[in-house]
């Protein structure tokens, strides 16, 4: 039977949970000038934030290798 590969769920592991909020230090900037923090080596792309910044975000989003918070004020 064929499978709809773009229907299926992928399950994986990541080190934050969605909704939830860290206190984390931008390191880096991305190419479309979000930046970059790290949480135990996952990637969080933080939108509105520059490097050297230490603040708290909200995570909205997670793949596997990356994610996606926003700057909580």
């Amino acid at each position: 039977m064929f499978e709809d590969s773009y229907n299926r769920r992928e399950e994986y592991q990541v080190p934050v949970e969605v909704d939830s909020e860290y206190d984390v230090k931008i390191e880096d900037q991305g190419k479309t000038g979000d930046g970059i923090a790290r949480i135990d080596g996952y990637v969080i792309f933080v939108p509105g934030t520059e490097v050297g910044q230490e603040v708290k975000v909200k995570i909205n989003a997670t793949r596997r290798k990356f994610g996606f918070g926003e700057k909580v004020e």
